[in-house]
């Protein structure tokens, strides 16, 4: 009897902290409509280069990378997998404020805000910008 290969389970692009997943969780109950989950993605902005951006997805895309950890559905935009890749979302809250925080292995520099970042893709050595 021949067993199928099994192919090799890819890495989890992103993990969430016990935090985060039930910061969204509870977000997600109260949504006025239903939500297939949390799409994540990076775009090009902010002073250090790029931000992150969180939406409620209303539909999974044949595209997504579709992660799910400690029953939350995180839908991580294709273009952004490389930028995300061994990220972990954390909620944080302190005297002045909350909200989500990326561990993102790939970041070589982020400004005082916190929201905006210069991110590598996995894979590429990061330039240094020293000339």
């Amino acid at each position: 009897m021949n067993t199928p290969i099994k192919p090799r389970p890819r890495p989890q692009v992103m993990r969430l902290t016990e935090n985060a997943a039930e910061h969204i969780r509870g977000i997600l109950a109260k949504a006025e409509r239903p939500v297939a989950g949390v799409r994540v993605g990076v775009k090009n902005g902010g002073c250090a280069g790029m931000e992150y951006t969180m939406e409620y997805a209303d539909a999974v895309n044949a595209t997504d990378e579709v992660v799910e950890d400690k029953g939350v559905k995180l839908l991580i935009d294709p273009k952004a997998v490389l930028f995300l890749l061994g990220t972990e979302m954390d909620f944080k809250v302190d005297k002045l404020t909350s909200g989500f925080v990326f561990n993102n292995p790939n970041q070589t520099s982020a400004c005082g805000c916190g929201t905006s970042v210069a991110i590598t893709p996995a894979g590429e050595p990061a330039h240094d910008h020293a000339h």
